[in-house]
């Protein structure tokens, strides 16, 4: 039988408990033994046992994330030095992987999925189970014996109801992914380019189905996965209010009043532009949550319209100050260091970030990082001018900023370097 071995990372996990859930709810799939191995010692020692039990086949799956990509480059290295074996094949996903799998394949994966891999795993799978070729599997680049790159396209992107949003039978949960895709397509951003420039929702009698084998399962906070919380039930860019409700008010039915439901939080932050009176009042009236998080990432209207964030940074003083008035704290992420960012705008995202201070905000800082499969993964890495890292730690100081902005810079270079 095939074994599947998760390298299961903080960065990935959700994504693997996706797939977890997609192997058990096909038929020929479901039976398939799964380990999840965090680390390198933990990998091989997964794989070795799976080879013992007297697997014919093991499947090392890795979701790769572009800033830990080095990190998991060099694990990889170390599992394949420690165990070497022709039934053993290491297939990377992801969306770095997607973006970019030449790269990823020299950097010495046997296999790349490209897309979505609900499906593709299925058929990875089977396919191992049946003794053929998985470079023959729709969705899958490998580098032929020349050398060179060959692809059998992209996986078929699938409808979310199809699939469970966790590994239930493997205990493996987390939030429920309510939509897939965006339509805005911020330059920066590599959800709309691998998930597609457009929505998919998962419908509110699925939701409600997954919240209520979680009251089941005792849980008690419930968490939605989503690039825009607001957009939920629309297929364009105005909100559908009336579908964002029946997705609350239904999942606020199964779960009663003592339980948590969270939203317009992470991981379900909303656009500022759809931040008005209504909307805040229908948060107020069913979630739990006191917080929002806004997505600002610029107080210059020059580097917001150059990066197709469709707001100008008027819209985003407003949303936080009627998040406010409606009984919200706003965090607002912002991201330093957007490509062709001048001194005065530097300087009209930081007089930004203070007056939303001033009114009770906080930031949640980022560093620009050129991520693969983006327009801008070819722009030069965020940095950060003296005055600019100054005025930062002084907020950081006194608890109005957090975030990995310093690390992220770290990161950014990384990424840039390793084009």
């Amino acid at each position: 039988m095939v074994n599947v071995v998760w390298a299961y990372r903080r960065t990935g996990k959700f994504a693997l408990h996706t797939l977890t859930g997609a192997l058990e709810t096909d038929a020929r799939t479901a039976a398939v033994p799964i380990t999840f191995a965090n680390g390198v010692d933990a990998v091989v020692t997964a794989v070795q046992q799976a080879l013992a039990r007297g697997a014919a086949r093991v499947l090392v799956g890795w979701s790769c994330y572009s800033p830990d990509f080095g990190l998991m480059t060099a694990e990889l290295r170390q599992v394949r030095e420690q165990v070497v074996d022709a039934r053993v094949v290491h297939v990377a996903g992801g969306v770095h992987a997607s973006a970019e799998p030449e790269a990823t394949l020299r950097a010495g994966w046997d296999l790349v999925a490209i897309g979505e891999g609900e499906r593709l795993v299925r058929d990875l799978v089977r396919c191992l189970d049946d003794g053929g070729d998985l470079r023959s599997v729709p969705g899958i680049a490998s580098l032929g014996s020349d050398g060179h790159l060959r692809r059998r396209g992209r996986a078929e992107r699938i409808v979310l109801d199809d699939f469970p949003p966790f590994g239930p039978a493997h205990d493996r949960f987390g939030p429920i992914e309510i939509t897939r895709g965006c339509i805005y397509a911020c330059r920066f951003c590599q959800t709309p380019y691998f998930a597609g420039a457009a929505f998919r929702h998962r419908s509110v009698a699925n939701v409600r189905h997954w919240v209520r084998y979680l009251v089941g399962r005792g849980f008690r906070d419930f968490r939605f996965l989503t690039p825009t919380s607001l957009s939920y039930g629309s297929n364009g860019p105005a909100p559908d209010l009336g579908a964002v409700e029946a997705l609350l008010a239904g999942v606020r039915e199964e779960i009663g009043p003592s339980r948590r439901l969270w939203f317009g939080t992470f991981p379900s932050e909303l656009r500022p532009e759809h931040v008005d009176a209504a909307s805040l009042q229908l948060l107020r009236r069913w979630v739990s949550n006191k917080t929002v998080i806004l997505g600002g990432q610029s107080g210059s209207d020059r580097v917001l319209a150059a990066s197709a964030r469709g707001h100008d940074s008027a819209t985003i003083e407003r949303a936080a100050a009627l998040a406010i008035e409606h009984g919200f704290v706003p965090h607002v992420d912002f991201l330093f260091g957007l490509p062709g960012e001048e001194a005065t705008d530097v300087e009209a995202t930081l007089g930004l970030m203070d007056r939303l201070v001033a009114r009770g905000a906080k930031v949640h800082g980022h560093t620009f990082m050129p991520l693969p499969g983006t327009p801008l993964r070819k722009a030069a890495p965020g940095v950060l001018g003296p005055e600019q890292r100054r005025r930062l730690r002084h907020l950081a100081s006194k608890g109005q900023l957090y975030g990995q902005w310093e690390q992220q810079e770290r990161v950014a270079k990384g990424l840039a370097d390793g084009r």
